[in-house]
């Protein structure tokens, strides 16, 4: 199974959030989603400021980037 990483986005800083063994990416979307909600309800500065999580793999490939927002916001 594959290791993600996953980073709190801040402008062109990239601060790890730990990472995961998943079974696959589409797991690692999924807590990439739920991370940036969460992120927005413990630190509601992060919501305007235009940040996002991304998911990396193990050979530090983007594999996707979320902003981080309320779910169903808009």
């Amino acid at each position: 199974m594959p290791y993600f990483n996953f980073d709190l986005v801040v402008g062109a800083d990239f601060k790890s959030q730990g990472g995961m063994i998943l079974e696959n990416t589409d797991y690692a979307i999924d807590k990439a989603d739920s991370l940036a909600t969460e992120l927005c309800i413990v630190r509601p500065e992060l919501c305007s400021a235009g940040c996002a999580v991304r998911v990396t793999d193990g050979d530090s490939n983007e594999l996707y980037r979320t902003p981080v927002e309320l779910a169903g916001r808009g």
